[in-house]
């Protein structure tokens, strides 16, 4: 089983979004038994909580259920467990390598860098946004997950 974490700050917007997004191609290309998915974030405010009533519509508009995921944040057990930890921006890249063990320090990305046509290295967070900031960051989400799915088939997949 291949595993992989979307990570960013709450765990109510970017993340679960992506997991929500990855999880709906999976399901479309018969993987769900070959790879696995999590969300989490770098704090905790959010613990046990749903995802952003936004990012749930967005998604839902979308034909993305992500209502049954909870909130959590990223534990050290995580480094071990994942093969790839995929931070929503540089931020939170950042504060996943300075609590990285060395060993698993390859498993952090950027989920950006798998759509590099798109020249946009962080997701941006729609949170404190207005307007069409969900749409836009549930569209960049597709874009990179399409890429992931694609690298992990070529690269990780037997």
């Amino acid at each position: 089983m291949f595993c992989v974490l979307f990570v960013c700050t709450g765990n109510i917007c970017r993340s679960p979004t992506a997991e929500g997004v990855f999880q709906n191609l999976l399901q479309s290309r018969g993987l769900t038994d070959r790879i696995a998915t999590d969300s989490a974030g770098t704090g905790s405010w959010h613990a046990g909580g749903p995802p952003d009533p936004r990012s749930q519509e967005t998604a839902k508009n979308r034909g993305i259920d992500i209502s049954h995921q909870r909130a959590r944040s990223v534990r050290p057990d995580d480094f071990e467990y994942f093969n790839l930890i995929l931070a929503m921006d540089s931020g939170h890249y950042r504060s996943l390598s300075a609590i990285c063990p060395a060993p698993c320090a390859d498993r952090l990305r950027l989920f950006m860098d798998y759509a590099p046509e798109t020249s946009v290295p962080d997701v941006p967070d729609p949170y404190y946004g207005a307007g069409d900031g969900f749409a836009r960051v549930f569209d960049m989400i597709e874009a990179a997950a399409t890429g992931l799915l694609a690298d992990i088939e070529l690269n990780h997949l037997d």
